[in-house]
């Protein structure tokens, strides 16, 4: 597929039981955590996948593996943290825990606490920024952003009717180029 980098289809799920659904239907359709994203606040972490409850579902054991590593690095670097990837941390200065693909985005650029960080980062990952914005108030909120690079076009369809009936809130599906 040409330029993965744009292709990130993604997701706004308000509470756990959303993200679950959400979550199912990619693993359903065999795409593995290494797959997935996550973007939530550290608080949002806590109150949904509590590292003293035994997690019982796939996002669940993801969501509490991401908490499991607390090295801090000093000055205010943060703590990295292990996640679907072993690429999820919490991005310095900013009260974000990122995991899976898309936290690349948040590596280089979103440090210090900078006004407009998280929407620059989930833009520089090809989402547009209006969504973006409202990507970045909802996690603010207490919402999970799941996303995922689909590996076709039927996929993407499915994802986003199943995210839908998840209740997934701004959806947002990469468009995809001709087939010959």
């Amino acid at each position: 597929m040409a330029d993965d980098h744009s292709k990130h289809m993604t997701g706004l799920f308000r509470d756990r039981e959303a993200a679950e659904r959400a979550y199912g239907c990619l693993t359903n359709r065999g795409y593995a955590g290494s797959d997935v994203s996550l973007l939530m606040t550290d608080e949002t972490r806590q109150r949904c996948f509590p590292r003293t409850e035994e997690p019982t579902t796939e996002l669940g054991s993801k969501a509490a593996k991401g908490a499991g590593v607390g090295a801090v690095a000093g000055g205010g670097l943060g703590s990295l943290l292990v996640g679907l990837a072993g690429a999820g941390f919490a991005v310095p200065g900013l009260p974000i825990i990122a995991m899976g693909p898309l936290a690349a985005a948040f590596a280089g650029g979103a440090t210090g606490g900078t006004v407009g960080a998280i929407v620059g980062a989930l833009v520089g990952a090809g989402i547009p920024e209006e969504r973006a914005k409202l990507y970045d108030k909802g996690i603010e909120e207490g919402g999970i952003v799941i996303g995922v690079i689909p590996r076709t076009d039927e996929d993407a369809a499915y994802f986003e009717r199943e995210w839908s009936n998840a209740q997934g809130e701004q959806i947002y599906r990469p468009t995809w180029p001709s087939r010959r």
